[in-house]
């Protein structure tokens, strides 16, 4: 059955900050709604690129050469290899696009962010 996803009402469901919950699948790519406050750790993806689909609240990608802001609306795509983190004062909710699921320590989730 096809059924469509509200993106948002998934993010305000949502827990736990830095964490992913898979709403489909396509192309060989995963879509994964997250939720961020704070920091992440200092990451890079050796093996994909990573895609944010900003949804609400401001998300800072800061990179070892300059700091990219996003708003609602904004997408931005980390190519693999790239060390990146991600920031959000306030609380970010965020589209994420990939072959997998990064949501652990290697994909830059800082262990506070854990239950």
């Amino acid at each position: 059955m096809i059924e469509k996803v509200s993106l948002t009402g998934v993010a305000h469901e949502l827990e736990e900050f830095w964490s992913q919950r898979v709403v489909g699948a396509g192309n060989g790519n995963l879509f994964k709604v997250a939720k961020g406050t704070g920091s992440t750790n200092w990451h890079s993806h050796h093996d994909q690129d990573e895609t944010f689909v900003m949804l609400e609240g401001t998300l800072i990608v800061q990179l070892r050469d300059g700091d990219v802001e996003l708003g609602p609306g904004d997408l931005l795509v980390i190519p693999r290899g790239v060390e990146h983190c991600p920031k959000a004062e306030g609380e970010a909710r965020f589209l994420l696009v990939g072959p997998e699921i990064t949501s652990n320590a290697a994909g830059g989730r800082p262990d506070w962010s854990r239950r």
